[in-house]
């Protein structure tokens, strides 16, 4: 109840017939319940309240009887909110809704607050009645689900949500204005270091300071959210009409951001700096994305940063988000591609100083359904960095194991040796050994026709794991060929170790070896080193006679390249080799 009670016209309360004795003891036991009541005549002026009343107020009925309502008004209210409800009184002869109030004792709290006319029989009104609850404890509760859905408890900063409802409203409103907004993206360097070794109350410690920071550098009207970890991004609304005064502007306000983040934390007894990666990027309502397509957008251009050296900030470069959507088209087209079984192994051959084939190498190719075919330097490595290599790999082994045995029906193929490569991942398998010894027998293939190409990389990790799996396959007699050797680390303290059959001469050696001397000397001491360690020679990428014989003069008796032959399809191996 308000004030505004008072202003209506006096009217007494009306006499009625004495009621039964029952349905005064009803009236007065619900009058008495423990909702707050409060009756008033038609002027406004208080005649009667129960005991809830009295409690949740702290005033006595004597201190209220003959008062108005006024002495419980909180003062929050315009003058509008009265006026609207006395305009549902008068129509509708009640009002219901919830209303600010203020205790005896000058607490203000909220109300859940209902509002009846009563008419006499000549639908005058006498009284008005009041039923009051107070809702602090529900509100407080309310208001606390509230915090917890839309904030972060940790830094009290607007979450993830809360933020993309903002964002939403800035850009369903970007359309009445044609000023920049910018949306800056805030990961910490090296933040998983610092919480693992100092623990992740010193970090937190550190997040909440990173969070006022953020707020003290920002501008009137800008807004800073947490969305996790530590990612944080700033959203900076009305910035020049022009893409270039605006990017300046964020300049400007990253530059003050970074400063503020530099500067040394204290953190309980520990004393450390942090830096911070910032990506941004730009919009406004000639191009009016998605806001989770900003998001996207401003992520990217902080890994940007960070490669950039971290500490810094970059904005957006949509030809990078092409490149990323490229590379997500193609992992689903990967993935495709190994469930409909697009992949054929073309084979290279390896040949001797006679020009005899001795062996061959299975190089994948992956066909599309429209024919067309995808480079192995476009897959190989996206299917490296998702761990689809593994699934590729092992068909690679199935099908290489399944053609040696096809080949043992043809005489003149019968003795080629099969070299399939094999990635870092998938040779560092615990059960790689397992598998391939599975392969050969399931095929019933002599494993002394099976090869298998490493890179260094691929022998430099778990180097004592590495040789007993290289020596567990080689006592069966798999052979073991290190691939473009000499582009990497070669080291004879590892080589001697390893239970290699072959060193390879990368192609980038053999490409000018007839006109570089440089290359001439790399290949004469690769040459010498597969010598001195008992090892086979081959040379790779040999398109040339003088390539050739220039290979021979050093020593090399294994050549495999354009030369001889493309890779290619079986059947044409078949009718090289057999013709």
């Amino acid at each position: 109840m308000t004030s505004s009670l008072c202003a209506r016209a006096p009217v007494q309360i009306a006499a009625s017939d004495p009621a039964p004795d029952a349905a005064l003891r009803l009236a007065a036991t619900v009058f008495e319940a423990a909702q707050g009541m409060m009756v008033t005549d038609a002027r406004g002026r208080i005649v009667r309240v129960n005991q809830a009343f009295v409690r949740i107020t702290g005033y006595s009925s004597e201190e209220v009887l003959g008062q108005t309502p006024r002495l419980l008004s909180s003062g929050r209210h315009v003058p509008d909110f009265y006026t609207v409800m006395w305009a549902a009184i008068a129509r509708d002869g009640i009002w219901e809704g919830e209303i600010w109030n203020r205790r005896k004792n000058g607490e203000v709290y909220p109300e859940h607050l209902s509002i009846t006319a009563v008419r006499d029989d000549d639908g005058e009104i006498t009284n008005y009645v009041a039923a009051l609850t107070d809702i602090t404890l529900s509100k407080a509760a309310n208001d606390e689900i509230r915090s917890l859905a839309f904030y972060d408890p940790l830094t009290r900063l607007p979450n993830r949500r809360l933020l993309l409802d903002r964002l939403r409203q800035v850009l369903a409103a970007s359309g009445q204005h044609d000023r920049y907004c910018a949306l800056m993206f805030i990961d910490l360097d090296n933040f998983k270091t610092l919480n693992d070794t100092l623990g992740h109350n010193v970090g937190d410690l550190l997040l909440s300071q990173v969070a006022e920071r953020l707020q003290s550098s920002l501008r009137k009207g800008d807004t800073v959210a947490r969305l996790g970890g530590d990612e944080f991004v700033v959203l900076v609304e009305g910035l020049s009409s022009g893409a270039l005064e605006a990017a300046a502007e964020v300049e400007s306000l990253g530059a003050k951001m970074l400063t503020a983040l530099n500067r040394p934390y204290e953190l309980g007894t520990h004393h450390c700096r942090s830096t911070p990666s910032i990506g941004v990027t730009l919009f406004h309502k000639g191009e009016p994305p998605q806001p989770d397509d900003l998001l996207m957008q401003a992520d990217i251009a902080m890994y940007q940063a960070k490669q950039a050296g971290r500490n810094g900030m970059r904005f957006f470069d949509r030809q990078m988000q092409d490149r990323i959507s490229e590379r997500a088209q193609m992992e689903n087209d990967l993935r495709h591609a190994i469930e409909c079984h697009q992949f054929a192994l073309y084979y290279q051959v390896q040949v001797d100083q006679h020009g005899t084939a001795r062996g061959a190498e299975a190089l994948i190719r992956w066909i599309r359904g429209d024919g067309t075919m995808v480079s192995p330097a476009s897959f190989i490595p996206l299917a490296e960095e998702t761990g689809l290599v593994l699934s590729i790999g092992h068909w690679v082994l199935e099908t290489a194991c399944a053609q040696l045995a096809a080949w043992q029906s043809v005489p003149q193929m019968a003795h080629l040796v099969l070299a399939i490569n094999v990635s870092a991942q998938q040779f560092h398998q615990p059960d790689f050994g397992k598998e391939v010894r599975s392969a050969l027998d399931r095929h019933g293939v002599d494993p002394r026709l099976l090869k298998l190409e490493l890179t260094e990389g691929v022998l430099l990790e778990k180097i004592e794991e590495t040789v007993a799996c290289m020596q567990a396959l080689k006592a069966i007699g798999v052979r073991f060929s290190l691939d473009d050797f000499g582009t990497g680390y070669s080291s004879l303290q590892y080589l001697k170790r390893l239970p290699l059959s072959q060193l390879k001469i990368d192609q980038s050696f053999v490409r000018d070896l007839v006109s570089d001397s440089s290359d001439q000397v790399i290949v004469r001491t690769i040459i010498a080193m597969a010598r001195s360690l008992q090892l086979d020679v081959i040379a790779e990428g040999v398109e040339t006679q003088a390539q050739r014989a220039l290979l021979e003069e050093l020593g090399c008796r294994r050549y495999q390249g354009y030369l001889y032959s493309r890779p290619v399809p079986e059947p044409q191996l078949r009718a090289l080799v057999t013709e």
